[in-house]
């Protein structure tokens, strides 16, 4: 169950899970000497993962599964009651050290509204180190009066008014089971970023639209793979580092062709 640490500043873990039985109870054990409140927005999940979170002690809300999971992570934070909010995700760890470094920041008792999380991502066997991949820093501890998402896009980030710093050490990200998950998330990504394209193709003309797809077609990806595999050395991340940087490029010819059978 959550402990209490009698410090003045609590803190609330805040999560949107869908299907998670498999990366929750990980997840919470990381927290569960961290956390004052644990709150989770399910998006209906068809597995065990509210039966896990309120096994965990957790304020479990359970609505509609939305294709932006942001929508209710923020539903979440708006559920939290306490001082300071963590947001999560299910397949993320915090570890020992970045549990103690969280405490201290709290009992400090600072001016600073937020704090930058690093991030290491494991992948294909191994956690990436080079190629843009650490420290994938990403604002997740913040004051709840002070925070929220935007609920735009997959990739965002908290908006926090005030000063905001950054945490020495890293939360530990296991995304994909095996490639074949990462295969599938990398799909619905590319889904998202489609969407994105038809929205921002509206209204351009035929000028526009040529350049628009040269962009997503060929520059785009070839620029993203020398950035991340020759400029951030995602090379010394060895054959995990050569297929990540490979399939973050495919990505834009993947949505846009997307994007055309939809015309």
């Amino acid at each position: 169950m959550i402990k209490d640490h009698g410090k003045k500043q609590e803190l609330s873990v805040a999560l949107a899970t869908y299907n998670e039985e498999r990366n929750l109870p990980a997840c919470l054990d990381s927290v569960r000497d961290l956390a004052d409140e644990i709150v989770i927005v399910d998006g209906s999940s068809q597995d065990k993962t509210v039966e896990i979170a309120k096994r965990y002690g957790a304020k479990v809300v359970v609505t509609e599964n939305l294709p932006n999971f942001h929508i209710n992570k923020q539903k979440a934070i708006d559920l939290a009651t306490k001082d300071w909010v963590f947001q999560l995700d299910a397949d993320e760890r915090v570890s020992e050290e970045l549990a103690e470094e969280i405490k201290s920041k709290l009992a400090n008792n600072s001016s600073t509204n937020g704090y930058w999380v690093a991030r290491k991502n494991w992948f294909l066997g191994r956690f990436l180190m080079k190629g843009g991949q650490y420290p994938d820093y990403t604002l997740r501890l913040y004051r709840k009066s002070k925070g929220h998402l935007p609920q735009v896009h997959v990739h965002e980030q908290a908006e926090v008014i005030g000063r905001v710093e950054y945490l020495k050490h890293a939360l530990l990200h296991y995304p994909y089971e095996n490639f074949t998950s990462y295969l599938g998330k990398w799909n619905r990504y590319n889904d998202l970023l489609t969407t994105q394209i038809i929205e921002n193709s509206k209204n351009k003309n035929n000028l526009a639209k040529i350049e628009y797809t040269i962009g997503y077609l060929i520059i785009k990806p070839t620029h993203w793979f020398l950035t991340t595999y020759i400029r951030h050395k995602g090379f010394m991340d060895l054959w995990p580092g050569l297929v990540f940087s490979f399939f973050s490029a495919l990505r834009f010819p993947a949505s846009y062709l997307k994007y055309l059978k939809i015309l």
